[in-house]
């Protein structure tokens, strides 16, 4: 493990970097009475941190539960973000403090950026580990500006002229229900909300909602003026759920009723090899650290892609999302 220099100065902590691994804070000292109070005295030691390496695992604060989850974020963050447009269903466990996505245990939840198909990003995640799994359940990291200079420059290209798609049903059965996406239930409002963000919705026969939506897939970086692979393609692609429930999605709800799917800007479909080998740069450029009870992790959404690994045992990881960014929609 190499010790880099500390992003700030007066401050007894070194960041430690190793190959492979996130940058990680781990104070030689006990963990705090007040982990808020901690977190407020270090909050430009911290943010700078995340700045020079996309995402820091601060260890030893001793975070047991939302609460104090909900504390320690409400002085790390500039806001507190209400999620909308969520892809899978979480759990409120405190004000502002989310599960992490329901997912089945065995399955991965492949890298993306959260709600990169939305006008309005949260541009820092906070993840705190309350209960660590038996194994595995790692939240991977990867740099979304290695990540576009390993991919494909044609792919690339394409995406850069095009954008990319997202195409999502609501039923009463799978997925995320109106509610929670878009704030109500009442058509009106889904429309106003849809209207407002360039969201083409239709109504099907049934009462469903059908929509569709354009994004960018690069985004330069407002503080490294950078530019990186940002969006969900890979993720939110038939070709990356599982072969069994694929199936089985598309026989109970047909081959245009998946929960969601991504597609070219220009509306053609991605193939399963495009979307394996998206999925494989990931993998390459993958920084891993098991979980310990009590981590924070927290990570610049603009810059560090984020996954989860598939565990044993139980797991529960509070999420909160701050720091909102406006980003223009694709016509």
């Amino acid at each position: 493990m190499v010790e880099t220099s500390t992003p700030t100065r007066n401050t007894p902590y070194t960041v430690r970097t190793a190959e492979g691994r996130p940058a990680i804070l781990e104070p030689d000292h006990p963990a705090p009475a007040d982990p808020a109070a901690w977190a407020a005295e270090h909050r430009a030691f911290l943010r700078a941190a995340v700045a020079e390496h996309g995402a820091l695992l601060v260890r030893g604060l001793g975070l047991r539960d939302a609460p104090a989850v909900g504390r320690v974020a409400r002085e790390l963050l500039d806001e507190v973000v209400t999620e909308r447009e969520g892809f899978a269903a979480r759990r409120m466990l405190a004000d502002g403090v989310y599960s992490s996505s329901e997912w089945p245990a065995d399955q991965p939840m492949c890298m993306h950026h959260e709600l990169s198909y939305a006008r309005e990003v949260p541009g820092t995640l906070l993840f705190a580990c309350l209960t660590a799994p038996a194994s595995g359940g790692v939240t991977g990291l990867a740099d979304a500006h290695e990540v576009l200079r390993a991919l494909d420059p044609a792919l690339v290209a394409r995406f850069e002229r095009e954008g990319w798609l997202l195409d999502r049903n609501y039923t009463d059965t799978v997925g995320v229900g109106l509610s929670a996406s878009f704030g109500s239930a009442d058509r009106a409002d889904v429309e106003a909300y849809c209207a407002d963000r360039g969201i083409e919705a239709v109504w099907q026969g049934n009462g469903d909602l059908r929509t569709r939506q354009r994004a960018e897939a690069v985004l330069t970086h407002p503080g490294t003026g950078r530019p990186g692979w940002f969006n969900q393609i890979a993720f939110l692609n038939e070709w990356t759920l599982d072969p069994v429930i694929r199936e089985y999605l598309k026989f109970e709800f047909g081959e245009d009723g998946l929960p969601f799917n991504s597609r070219y800007g220009g509306g053609g479909a991605l193939d399963e090899d495009t979307v394996l080998a998206i999925n494989a740069v990931y993998e390459q450029h993958t920084l891993r650290e098991p979980w310990r009870p009590g981590d924070l992790m927290i990570v610049d959404n603009l810059r560090m892609a984020h996954s989860r690994e598939p565990y044993e045992g139980e797991r529960e990881i509070a999420v909160v999302l701050g720091d909102p960014v406006a980003r223009p929609g694709r016509a």
